[in-house]
């Protein structure tokens, strides 16, 4: 385990990572989207090619650049666009319901 990986495993928020990496941040982006943006990180890593070859030095300057991207999505986005987390994905073909058929079917519940 190398010494960047120590140093990460003890980060637990979004702003610590954006801390730690030197990526200047709007703080009203980080509290709505701060799982968002982890996970994206996560993704982008996990597509990342080319990483066990990078000394120290390279891998922060690669995992800068990915949380940077991360960061970035929903400065220009939002959660629900960008689809990060299942519960989006799942939404994007949700059955919409009509006020009139909730307002019949509580009518029926009362009645019952």
């Amino acid at each position: 385990m190398t010494d960047l990986t120590t140093r990460l495993k003890a980060l637990s928020s979004a702003n610590e990572f954006l801390e730690f990496f030197g990526i200047a941040y709007d703080e009203q982006v980080v509290n709505v989207n701060r799982l968002h943006i982890l996970k994206r990180f996560y993704q982008y890593l996990h597509r990342a090619e080319g990483l066990a070859d990078l000394d120290e030095i390279g891998l922060f300057s690669r995992y800068r650049a990915l949380l940077g991207r991360a960061y970035q999505d929903f400065t220009t986005s939002n959660a629900v666009t960008e689809k990060v987390f299942k519960v989006f994905q799942d939404a994007q073909g949700q059955q919409h319901v009509s006020l009139g058929s909730l307002r019949e079917s509580l009518a029926q519940r009362r009645a019952a």
